[in-house]
């Protein structure tokens, strides 16, 4: 599901097959941030966590203009041939009300 009033990937695009270490870029609203950066989760088609990185702001982030970020994901590749990776908002408040996420599909290289 793309949220392209919040978030844009460049890299990974849903569906494709990754490896690791896997180079994350995109662009993402200001209000997506926290402290200028933001959880990327990584999991298996089982629903186990592998991984996880922080994307960081490469621009300023105090803005609700769309500011690059990148991140580098590293991880031992799973039993499984799919999984998702999970673009989380940055949400200090812990209130569902902030909460937002971005998942995409994956195919694991093997």
């Amino acid at each position: 599901m793309e949220k392209i009033d919040l978030i844009k990937l460049e890299y990974p695009r849903p569906g494709v097959s990754i490896s690791s270490p896997l180079q994350i870029k995109g662009e993402a609203r200001g209000y997506w941030y926290f402290e200028a950066n933001f959880p990327v989760r990584l999991f298996d088609s089982d629903g186990n966590e592998i991984s996880v990185a922080i994307a960081e702001a490469k621009n300023d982030w105090m803005t609700t203009d769309f500011v690059p970020f990148e991140a580098t994901m590293y991880f031992d590749v799973p039993n499984t041939e799919k999984g998702k990776i999970v673009f989380e908002k940055s949400n200090p408040s812990d209130l569902p009300e902030n909460s937002d996420f971005l998942e995409i599909p994956i195919i694991f290289s093997k």
